[in-house]
């Protein structure tokens, strides 16, 4: 009886679907619940995750089959070559946390004074180092490579993404997936971003304004700089409202204004600072333009000098679409049509977006649990959401390993 390719795929990925259930995926989920509370209860700022990144290094070891590359110091990528020939797929996680004092009541809650886990990485570090373990246990019947890529530096500008692509050591890598835990969702329920712009990008400005001092009853001797900052401000509105096309993700937000001591001294210099975000390559460098214009034309106005500081930072996560209906159909088949729903953009910005230089990407959200937003001092991830994690994880990875 002769078997067609097609019948052999589909028993195939059966085989690893029935794989990915068994004990050793909830034995990976209960180890990886223990390694999160270590990783919370010891974080690091970022770029100074040497104690994590050590940690997670010597875990990939121990499961066998990894190979451990340390691309740059504090960043750790395992490879795991299958016993069958195949494609190369990465999957990427972070491992900073924040300068922020913890306040969750947790029993394994951080030992650093004003710094934690208040952004979920030690779950994405934890999910990872599960999938890697259930994977390296399927070795030989694996077909083709994964790379496990423990990034350091998501949370400060300019990122650890771009040192770890620079290095080289994700070259031949044909697909890389992300994830972040995200809360107000269920446990483990699993968001799919869309296709394209899956998040803003994330630039800014820090902007000095140079006036001239004066007495409060004499303003006619003096150049305003809290008038001239204040007409920045309102003008910069126009630039959303009247400049951008209609529909696109468009944010100027002037979070930072410092001017003065006194009431009746016109103080010769202000300080602002913003954030500005956007989706598409466009309408990311309208902004710019129209911002730099409306602050030389203003301070010209006004007869103020001004010395201005444009950031560019992380461009917007752009998702492939054949990606993200594997991931979702994986997902789905993963833990259950009902913990996996379509998820908005995400307004925040994340150095993910950079790997799109290496190879198509995608990334998707993990359900933590009700409670406060990521980088509030009470953020609460939820154990709970580590199975289906690494679950979602597992399956997306041999999916596409399985992919035509």
């Amino acid at each position: 009886m002769q078997i067609s390719l097609l019948t052999l795929l589909v028993l195939l990925l059966q085989t690893f679907s029935a794989m990915a259930q068994q004990p050793e995926v909830q034995s990976a989920a209960r180890d990886a619940v223990e390694w999160r509370h270590h990783i919370h209860e010891n974080p690091e700022l970022s770029f100074e995750e040497y104690k994590t990144s050590n940690y997670v290094a010597d875990l990939l070891a121990s499961f066998g089959h990894i190979e451990v590359l340390r691309p740059t110091k504090t960043s750790v990528v395992g490879i795991l070559r299958g016993g069958k020939p195949g494609k190369t797929v990465g999957f990427r996680t972070d491992m900073d946390a924040l300068p922020v004092q913890e306040e969750t009541g947790f029993s394994f809650a951080s030992k650093t004074p004003g710094v934690s886990h208040a952004c979920g990485h030690d779950m994405h570090t934890a999910m990872l180092l599960g999938t890697a373990k259930v994977l390296a246990s399927m070795q030989k019947e694996l077909p083709g490579t994964v790379y496990f890529i423990f990034q350091p530096g998501e949370e400060k500008s300019p990122g650890g993404a771009l040192p770890i692509i620079k290095s080289g050591v994700l070259k031949g890598v044909d697909a890389i997936f992300g994830a972040h835990v995200m809360p107000n969702e269920p446990a483990g329920s699993i968001g799919i971003l869309p296709a394209g712009a899956a998040s803003s990008s994330s630039d800014g400005f820090f902007l000095t304004i140079q006036g001239k001092g004066s007495h409060g009853s004499m303003p006619q001797l003096g150049v305003d700089p809290i008038v001239t900052g204040s007409e920045i401000v309102m003008a910069l509105q126009t630039v959303v409202s009247r400049n951008a096309t209609p529909g696109d993700m468009a944010v100027i937000t002037v979070g930072k204004f410092q001017s003065g001591n006194a009431p009746n001294v016109i103080p010769d210099k202000a300080v602002l600072g913003a954030s500005i975000r956007s989706v598409t390559p466009e309408t990311r460098k309208l902004l710019e333009e129209r911002t730099r214009s409306v602050i030389d034309h203003v301070c010209k106005a006004n007869g103020a000098q001004y010395k201005l500081d444009y950031v560019l930072g992380y461009p917007s996560i752009q998702n492939n679409a054949a990606l993200r209906e594997l991931a979702k159909k994986a997902a789905v088949e993963a833990v259950g049509e009902k913990n996996v729903f379509d998820s908005p953009r995400i307004p925040a910005s994340e150095d993910f977006s950079y790997y799109a230089q290496v190879a198509p990407t995608y990334f998707m959200t993990i359900g933590s649990g009700d409670g406060p937003a990521n980088h509030n001092p009470g953020f609460k991830a939820d154990d709970g959401a580590i199975l289906n994690g690494i679950k979602a994880e597992v399956r997306i990875i041999l999916d596409y390993l399985n992919s035509k």
